[in-house]
């Protein structure tokens, strides 16, 4: 990847030796600085795998399933609509599930349960998205220290020689531009993957609120 990314930056016209890097070449000259940026990178892959799994699980339900609690609630068979909210696992099942075993009591108490059922199950949706989006912004940063201190070190050695050899000096500056790229690179793919995720969270959290709205509607039909 990174021989495909240097054709485009380095003269082609040098010799191939020269032009050629590998990959693990320039994670070793990185230093130290890489293997946070590793922890990082695992961290976040990680994190968008197990967040995706529970938000697109999350999203299944069955088709006919606010069918259903409607027809047994305008029926008078709560007990049977809160069971078909029982046999789903979504987090819109278990917020309906709330109000249905508040039927009953005023609208309004109702209308609360509902919202505080919700506000836990989009907190659960959450969960561990905040980190993604810290990595996001502190990986960049953690390959920029990584920079910013191989070019004190550089500056350092060249300050102690008595000549400066501009192979060594510009040996010193690629290497210590490494980081800031490694850096940027897991922040990039940290980033992209939590808009996304937030993406697919905001579908989830639109349906929630059709949903009880129409659920209240529901409630509300009798006394019309």
């Amino acid at each position: 990847m990174f021989k495909i990314l240097l054709q485009g930056f380095v003269d082609t016209s040098l010799p191939k030796e020269v032009t050629e890097v590998s990959f693990w070449n320039l994670l070793t000259k990185g230093g130290w600085i890489m293997i946070p940026l590793a922890i990082l990178s695992v961290v976040a892959v990680g994190l968008f795998i197990e967040r995706y799994l529970a938000i697109k699980g999350a999203q299944k339900m069955s088709v006919d399933f606010m069918d259903k609690v409607k027809e047994n609630v305008l029926s008078g068979n709560v007990a049977v609509a809160k069971e078909i909210c029982q046999a789903e696992s979504s987090p819109i099942a278990r917020m309906i599930e709330k109000g249905v075993s508040r039927i009953g009591h005023p609208l309004k108490d109702i209308e609360v349960a509902i919202e505080n059922a919700g506000k836990i199950e989009i907190n659960r949706l959450e969960n561990n998205l905040s980190t993604l989006a810290t990595i996001s912004g502190a990986a960049p940063m953690i390959g920029f220290l990584g920079t910013v201190l191989g070019m004190i070190q550089s500056f350092m050695v060249m300050a102690q020689q008595k000549s400066v050899d501009i192979g060594t000096m510009a040996g010193g500056i690629y290497e210590a531009m490494v980081t800031t790229a490694g850096g940027l690179i897991v922040g990039l793919i940290a980033y992209m993957a939590y808009n996304y995720l937030s993406s697919l969270l905001q579908k989830i959290i639109y349906n929630m609120e059709f949903t009880s709205v129409d659920f209240i509607d529901l409630l509300q039909e009798p006394s019309k």
